[in-house]
């Protein structure tokens, strides 16, 4: 894969996931080589973002958040929250996530959810870490609760799923928009007129690998390399060069998560 002349950040992978047991290290290889220079990498339980955190420490370029995803909540117990704690002290821990809400699937009861979330919140507080927010067909409910949260970091809405009003609400509260493959969909015009609209200054770009793989390669597993396909599709939507999108993104992704 030839690398390119500009740096780029993929704010948003799950490197810990089973599906990099095989070639992990390869696919940090090739995101490497596509100029891919910063990953965070996303815990969603207990167990992978133990894993997420030791793979952010034995690769320069990827940085690890932690927290308990929507769908797992429904399995935090007392010792969750003292283990996330001893997990933060962790160097290369930039962020508090994913943490959120997902009323598609409710893998977890929609009550234990919103609890969960509020108590993850305000965890991410205490520890002073910015929080990595996962929103799945609960746009309302989920600004309520950013609304009325005090933490003094703020954060990212990742998979950005809602329209310009959400956006705009998001953005007005300091809290990036992050833009995964699917804007490379052709039937993606909602998220579409939201990149047009936003200012790239508010943009992270993610893969959210394995998953949404970008065209050209839908149906093949995401990999942070392909983050490329995402921000040139942004840039094209915005009407500026590739590398002004990955400069700007780049930076916001470094300065978001603290990163120097």
């Amino acid at each position: 894969m030839e690398r390119n002349g500009f740096m780029l950040a993929d704010s948003h992978a799950h490197l810990e996931m089973n599906d990099f047991d095989r070639d992990r290290d390869d696919a940090i290889r090739r995101a490497e080589s596509a100029g891919v220079n910063l990953i965070i990498t996303v815990g969603t339980t207990l167990d992978e973002c133990s894993k997420a955190v030791s793979i952010a420490t034995t690769n320069k370029n990827v940085y690890a958040a932690i927290g308990i995803h929507p769908h797992e909540v429904k399995d935090i117990d007392a010792k969750t929250y003292e283990k996330l704690k001893q997990l933060s002290t962790a160097d290369k821990v930039v962020a508090f996530g994913e943490i959120g809400l997902d009323f598609f699937r409710n893998h977890s009861p929609r009550d234990v959810q919103v609890k969960r979330f509020r108590e993850q919140l305000e965890l991410a507080s205490d520890l002073g870490l910015p929080i990595i927010i996962h929103d799945r067909d609960a746009h309302t409910e989920t600004l309520k609760m950013l609304e009325g949260w005090k933490g003094r970091q703020r954060g990212v809405v990742h998979c950005f799923s809602g329209d310009y009003r959400m956006a705009a609400k998001c953005l007005d509260m300091g809290f990036f928009i992050s833009i995964p493959g699917a804007v490379t969909f052709g039937k993606s015009e909602k998220l579409q007129e939201v990149v047009r609209h936003i200012p790239i200054t508010g943009i992270l770009v993610e893969t959210d690998a394995p998953y949404l793989t970008p065209h050209p390669h839908r149906g093949k597993r995401n990999e942070p390399a392909y983050v490329i396909h995402t921000a040139r599709k942004i840039a094209e939507i915005k009407g500026v060069s590739l590398e002004e999108l990955a400069g700007v993104t780049y930076q916001n992704t470094k300065s978001l998560f603290g990163i120097q």
